[in-house]
């Protein structure tokens, strides 16, 4: 699979998605992921071009990708041509793999756009494996500021996502936390496909080695059950029974 993020800070992803078992299922092929920043497909501001007609061209324009929204309110909104380009390029490079995957005889799978949205349906475990299993190609457009002109999602159609009831800066937290979720998800990922908690009987408790914590004079011990050796009296107590 692989998640095309449309972000103003792609640098913000490196450190989590280049560790662990995330970094280990890029080295096995399994994930990639490609980022369009909409800062390198704005066009120089106004000034910008005057300066340069006259002969005094900025050595780096400022390029900009947020103006005041219409009908006044505080903030900045992230405007809409900036943001569709850099959707239309990952669009192509879509279309480029395909051909790629064609000329071996093989398929390839749709692709999925998720603009992330607080007011969007909530992301969960079942969306995660839906998307795992029926996508190659995932597109996650990341707001920021205010939040990004409402006619993107008009132009370029998808799933509206929100991964809690609560408001962050911007969408690339929440595009880690789907990222992270949706691979999993996909075989090989964990290594082991038990890994999966959510598709086996687990517990929120666990407990390893020393049977017996000492801390503070007080022992603290594992529960008998789990030293039984009775698979399915275990299995009881992981689901609550």
């Amino acid at each position: 699979m692989t998640f095309h993020l449309i972000t103003l800070f792609p640098e913000s992803f490196t450190s989590y998605l280049n560790e662990s078992i995330l970094a280990r299922a890029q080295e096995n092929k399994l994930i990639k992921f490609k980022f369009y920043n909409p800062r390198d497909f704005a066009k120089p501001t106004e000034a910008a071009r005057m300066r340069a007609k006259n002969g005094k061209a900025d050595e780096k324009p400022y390029l900009r990708v947020d103006e005041k929204p219409y009908g006044g309110g505080p903030g900045m909104l992230l405007q809409a041509l900036p943001v569709i380009n850099a959707i239309e390029r990952a669009l192509k490079e879509i279309k480029k793999e395909k051909r790629k995957i064609n000329k071996r005889n093989s398929k390839i799978k749709n692709y999925r756009i998720i603009h992330l949205s607080p007011g969007g349906e909530k992301f969960t475990n079942a969306y995660a494996e839906k998307v795992s299993k029926k996508y190659d190609h995932v597109i996650i457009v990341c707001g920021r500021y205010e939040g990004i002109d409402a006619r993107v999602k008009k132009i370029f159609k998808g799933d509206e996502i929100s991964i809690g009831d609560y408001v962050l800066t911007g969408g690339e937290l929440p595009a880690m936390v789907m990222i992270d979720s949706i691979s999993r998800q996909i075989e090989g990922v964990l290594g082991n496909s038990k890994s999966v908690e959510e598709k086996r009987i687990a517990s929120h408790d666990a407990y390893t080695r020393p049977e017996i914590l000492e801390y503070k004079g007080k022992k603290h011990r594992i529960p008998k059950i789990l030293k039984s050796g009775n698979h399915k009296a275990i299995d009881e107590w992981r689901a609550g029974k």
